[in-house]
């Protein structure tokens, strides 16, 4: 998709639209549109077929999923809109059921569901269109750690793991649970911490894998982003799931398509996969500089919202695993 997207690119140049933020030619969680000097527009579109059995809980998770590009960005959702694939033979209630958690989600959001677009298909396939607002000096971009920074993560790993496990039998009812808990919150608040402290970098764990983002994140800013195996988080059961082989495919996707920039150290490859896991839904991951960390942390506490700090940004290129 990346090189289809470069070759679109070019039409669009970034000089023909001043206002544009960020677009095709900076790869981020959303496009960014600065309408004035106190508002910029936040864009961003997401869907996938189910990745748990209940109805209401994948349109939830869904939901939450396509919000979250929104606070990765440094917003609030405002606007939203369905995405909705639907098999003839889907029941309606399941229908009623994905759409209902869906826009549950969006009003826990603070957003206003204002349509969709239904079509037909094999499989369901459901998202949202989401739209939301900043202040343009609040953008968050993937652009801008800075060495010395800490990196925190704000929800535990594993969701893909889980899913997969469960698709092969292997998962607890804990452990669905917990990981259908942890898909469904919403990066919410945690978006709404970093609004009130001087953030610049930030992004959502998602399809490519902790790794794979954190990869981003040290490209763009031209920094080397040092992860601590030791202070990852992992929701119950993942480690067993990977100890035993049973391991989602996307894992290996993700590790090939970003081995090359992972520095191993005192890891082996193979545990390096653990954390090419896909994530649905993940958390935040954004940066903060030392001297803003106990402000931040204590913002956190004080809003019982759970944090890790799981490394640090140095001099250097690519992501280090120790």
């Amino acid at each position: 998709m990346a090189e289809v997207l470069g070759a679109i690119a070019p039409m669009f140049p970034a000089e023909a639209s001043p206002n544009l933020m960020v677009g095709l030619s900076v790869s981020d969680d959303a496009a960014v549109y600065k309408v004035n000097d106190d508002v910029a527009v936040i864009q961003t579109l997401d869907f996938f077929t189910p990745v748990v059995d209940d109805p209401y809980d994948f349109g939830a998770i869904a939901a939450a999923n396509a919000l979250s590009d929104v606070y990765a960005m440094g917003g609030r959702a405002t606007l939203a809109m369905n995405i909705f694939c639907v098999p003839q033979d889907l029941p309606q209630e399941a229908v009623g059921q994905i759409l209902k958690g869906g826009a549950e989600k969006v009003r826990e959001a603070g957003a206003v569901l204002v349509g969709g677009h239904t079509v037909e298909d094999s499989e369901p396939k459901f998202g949202l269109s989401v739209m939301g607002m900043t202040h343009p000096e609040k953008v968050l971009t993937k652009a801008d750690v800075k060495i010395g920074d800490m990196l925190i993560l704000t929800k535990p790993l594993g969701t893909g793991f889980v899913t997969h496990a469960h698709k092969k039998g292997h998962a607890s009812q804990e452990a669905l649970a917990a990981a259908t808990h942890s898909m469904k919150k919403l990066n919410k608040a945690a978006a709404e911490i970093l609004a009130r402290h001087p953030i610049k970098a930030c992004t959502d764990v998602t399809g490519y894998s902790l790794l794979g983002h954190a990869h981003e994140m040290a490209e763009k800013s031209q920094v080397a982003l040092r992860l601590h195996s030791a202070q990852l988080p992992l929701l119950p059961e993942v480690q067993a799931y990977f100890d035993q082989g049973v391991i989602p495919c996307a894992a290996r996707r993700n590790q090939q398509a970003y081995q090359a920039q992972l520095h191993l150290d005192g890891q082996s490859a193979e545990n390096a996969l653990l954390y090419f896991g896909p994530e649905t839904s993940g958390g935040l991951l954004f940066s903060v500089a030392q001297e803003h960390l106990a402000a931040v942390l204590a913002d956190f506490d004080a809003q019982q919202e759970p944090y890790w700090i799981i490394g640090c940004a140095e001099q250097g290129n690519g992501t280090i695993l120790d």
